[in-house]
């Protein structure tokens, strides 16, 4: 690691939430001549890679200047005031649990317009696309940085119209329809979910969130973090999204584009399970502590009912979507991720974490794949790819079909890839939970996630035996093997799937003391 100043730091963090907005707004203006060879639109597009390749850069080095010896404590902090009359303020700061997902948020949207810079989606003007992307990009960070409970919320909030565009304008087939779902049910989430937030603020006389972690959180009356848990917890978990309220996610996916499936899987859902872990978990531990025996609850019905759509969606005849298959599968893994928090122990939360993480380092990479496939052959349907393939992502394209292949065991949480790690740490969580919840409840939950891991295998091996290998006799079509662009873009995905599998300490060495703190109240 390397010694950076404290005001460099600020200037980093500062620099990675505004630095998108910045850039969007440049994307909007006249655009200056390409390079030799270059089109007014490649030119745009050069302008996306290069404003998120300076944001990912940054975060790197904030990464590189983060003091790993007290990941606990919050740093490059920035405090001003920004509202008086309300108490709001400009309040940001990074910390072991909101580290690795800025510089997950900041990888993914670089390798989104750096693919897109080759691969441009169908659709309206390129000037659009960039700036939509990192508007998305900056709410998105905001939200991982932001210590302020109503700055969190305009940064929640901040994401959906960049995205319903996304999907509206360059999406595909019933894209219309899919993003008006997609807004309507997180625009009623967080309506109820300011309620909450108002709540815990005029009751605690703050908006601060780490002084609600610590002191003022603790004055709230039990009845009052019910309350509060209960809106919070419904605007988080339409974002998840947990079981039931996740009917959105499937059509959204169906419907985005390619990048537009990246983001929403991979930095999109991980802002509802962070809003559990960063605002619920330590400011209304009573309140979650009434809720954990249903919120976990409601986790394993979502790892149940996601494998078993997605076992529908694989068997021959189905015609089954790709892609549908992977949203429903990630209503599966995000499941684990709210059964590791609902268990409010230092290995569940930490295991949530991590499986944050793993999903959208697998879920970004398959969804990066699908879409190429889909470009190769003009379909997603399963049935379709398992006759058109045939035996041509191993024969004719055996780079495609291996890593292809590889995201898919990923997925399955093969020991020693990324995806084992959080759902075992979940399982384990749940094992023991915290002292006031009931142990005979969450050891059944326990079981019935574990039988969940077993369906997500088949249902995985199903989608490779069948687009990798194909059932027909249907002579395969010729397909291009990976390009380089689509190279640069997927390698570093499955590169971190493979070093976060068999380095766990990576991330947990990172996430643990800072959890250990949040759950202890704010005391180291």
């Amino acid at each position: 690691m390397i010694d950076i100043s404290e005001s460099v730091m600020q200037f980093l963090l500062a620099l990675i939430v505004a630095g998108p907005l910045i850039g969007a707004a440049a994307a909007l203006l006249p655009a200056p001549p390409g390079l030799k060879g270059e089109s007014p639109d490649q030119a745009v597009l050069r302008h996306g890679v290069t404003v998120t390749g300076v944001i990912l850069i940054a975060a790197v080095v904030l990464a590189l200047g983060f003091d790993h010896d007290h990941p606990a404590t919050m740093q490059a902090t920035t405090d001003i005031s920004w509202i008086p009359a309300l108490d709001v303020r400009i309040h940001l700061g990074v910390d072991g649990i909101s580290l690795p997902l800025l510089v997950l948020t900041a990888l993914l949207t670089f390798l989104c317009a750096l693919y897109s810079y080759f691969k441009m989606p169908t659709g309206p003007s390129p000037k659009a696309f960039v700036a939509l992307l990192l508007v998305l990009e900056s709410g998105t960070l905001a939200t991982f940085a932001v210590l302020d409970l109503l700055l969190f919320f305009l940064a929640f909030e901040m994401v959906l119209i960049p995205m319903y565009f996304l999907i509206a304008r360059w999406g595909g087939a019933q894209r219309a329809q899919a993003a008006w779902k997609f807004i309507l049910y997180t625009l009623l989430g967080s309506v109820v979910m300011l309620l909450g937030l108002l709540l815990i603020g005029l009751k605690s006389g703050t908006f601060d969130m780490l002084a609600l972690a610590t002191d003022n959180g603790r004055g709230l009356t039990t009845s009052v973090q019910v309350i509060a848990v209960l809106a919070i917890g419904i605007g988080l978990a339409v974002k998840t999204p947990m079981w039931p309220l996740h009917s959105w996610l499937p059509d959204a996916h169906t419907a985005a584009p390619t990048v537009g499936s990246v983001l929403l899987a991979g930095v999109l859902l991980k802002m509802g399970t962070y809003g559990f872990v960063r605002i619920l978990l330590p400011v209304a531990p009573d309140g979650m502590r009434e809720f954990a025996p249903y919120l976990a609850a409601f986790a394993v019905v979502g790892i149940i009912y996601g494998s078993l759509a997605c076992l529908a969606l694989a068997k021959q005849g189905a015609k089954g979507d790709l892609k549908r298959l992977i949203a429903y599968s990630s209503v599966g893994h995000m499941g684990f991720v709210l059964l590791g928090i609902a268990t409010m122990t230092p290995t569940g939360v930490n295991g949530a974490l991590f499986a944050n993480i793993a999903h959208g380092l697998i879920t970004g990479l398959l969804f990066f794949l699908v879409g190429a496939l889909k470009d190769r052959t003009g379909t997603t349907d399963l049935d379709a790819l398992a006759g058109r393939t045939g035996q041509a992502l191993y024969g004719k394209a055996p780079r495609f079909g291996a890593l292809l292949a590889f995201g898919a065991v990923a997925s399955l949480g093969l020991p020693g890839l990324a995806g084992f790690w959080g759902e075992m740490l979940a399982l384990f969580g749940a094992f023991r939970p915290a002292e006031d919840l009931s142990r005979p409840a969450f050891l059944t939950f326990m079981a019935i996630a574990a039988f969940g891991t077993l369906l997500t295998a088949a249902y995985m091996l199903i989608v490779v035996r069948r687009v990798c290998m194909g059932d027909t006799t249907e002579r395969p079509q010729e397909l291009a093997d990976i390009q380089g662009y689509e190279f640069a873009a997927w390698t570093p995905l499955a590169a971190l799937t493979v070093l976060a599998g068999l380095w766990p300490a990576l991330l947990l060495g990172l996430t643990d003391p800072a959890v250990q703190k949040l759950l202890a109240g704010g005391k180291a």
